[in-house]
């Protein structure tokens, strides 16, 4: 039991860590959904891979296709004021020919409720440190460039290392879980007064408490991981929207 739990729950830290990052950049650059638009361009990419070639090339493919989405959300911010519009469309495309592809495979509903909400509980400890390694070199290329790049250079990076984390995590984690994981405690504390630092410090807190809480209830009331982490993740920003918001009315009353 401790181990399946551990395994989980140090993924969960891990998606967190880097996924914190890039969602307070996201909020605050307007286009909170570019992490659904690209990482269901990368389920499209792994249904592709399943279709064609019965699981191989699953990484390249997938990548592939996130970057591609990546490339015309970034494209879009330069064309359109309706980026959240665009990115919706996106999606949903992504979504959708994911399903054509894999009407067309065998196992295609499992495959797909994989890429929608994966089942955390399972993925081998050998494959949590792994995507830890790759998400500290990814963060420390980002810790070395953001702030000294600029214009086009900087975007380029910033989106590029973003489609590279979001390809890892879908495929360990499926959709849901990565958008929720990188939007819910951003969201929480993107309005408070405090640097960046202290932020992202904070979004790891309170994240790290609602990963333990979920894949504990989930693995004891035997539900499903991914979903009982997007759940509650939703339910977490949710409330905490409503009370923040009761307060504020409160006070200007």
């Amino acid at each position: 039991m401790i181990d399946i739990l551990l395994s989980a729950f140090l993924l969960s830290v891990v998606l967190l860590g880097i996924h914190s990052y890039y969602g307070l950049h996201i909020i605050e650059r307007g286009i909170i959904f570019t992490d659904l638009g690209i990482g269901q361009m990368a389920a499209f990419g792994a249904a592709i891979s399943i279709l064609a070639f019965d699981g191989k090339y699953m990484y390249p493919v997938s990548l592939a296709f996130s970057l591609a989405g990546a490339f015309l959300i970034a494209l879009s911010t330069k064309r359109t004021r309706n980026h959240e519009a665009f990115i919706g469309l996106l999606y949903a495309f992504g979504m959708s020919a994911a399903v054509i592809a894999l009407s067309r495979a065998p196992r295609g509903a499992e495959e797909m409720q994989h890429l929608v909400a994966a089942d955390i509980l399972f993925v081998p400890m050998i494959a949590v440190l792994k995507t830890a390694g790759l998400y500290l070199a990814i963060g420390a290329v980002l810790w070395f460039t953001m702030g000294r790049l600029r214009g086009t250079l900087k975007e380029l990076v910033f989106f590029g290392t973003f489609s590279l984390t979001v390809t890892s995590s879908v495929n360990l984690a499926g959709v849901l879980v990565v958008f929720a994981i990188l939007v819910a405690p951003a969201f929480m504390v993107s309005s408070m007064n405090c640097s960046f630092r202290a932020k992202l410090l904070l979004a790891w807190g309170l994240g790290t408490v609602l990963n333990l809480i979920a894949i504990t209830a989930s693995y004891f009331l035997d539900l499903p991981t991914g979903h009982t982490v997007v759940a509650l993740y939703a339910l977490g920003g949710i409330v905490f929207t409503l009370v923040r918001g009761a307060k504020k009315s409160g006070q200007s009353a």
